[in-house]
């Protein structure tokens, strides 16, 4: 209730990172905890949410780093926690739709 969706998506292939990356701050300074529901974009603002949607599961994420890196036909680092709620863990990269929200 407490998010309004902006009618923008973005979409493509989602990736993950995990334990190797728990206790280093991220680009906004939080420090990383691969339990949370976060994620890393290339350059929507901090703060954003997104509802990622893969097949018949969505979870909601927070942005707060930058990213991913290397390969640029990924849209999306997922925490290893979002990555897991959603199934894609065990395959490791999927494509994926996210719907851009907002606080209300």
């Amino acid at each position: 209730r407490g998010l309004r969706d902006t009618g923008r998506e973005v979409a493509g292939d989602a990736s993950w990172y995990g334990w190797d990356f728990a206790g280093n701050p991220t680009a906004t300074g939080a420090i990383y905890d691969p339990r949370l529901f976060t994620a890393a974009h290339r350059t929507l603002p901090f703060g954003t949410f997104l509802r990622v949607r893969w097949e018949e599961r969505c979870v909601i994420v927070l942005v707060n780093d930058r990213g991913p890196y290397g390969n640029f036909e990924r849209v999306i680092d997922l925490s290893l926690g979002a990555a897991k709620y959603l199934g894609t863990d065990l395959i490791g990269v999927a494509p994926v739709e996210a719907d851009i929200l907002l606080p209300r």
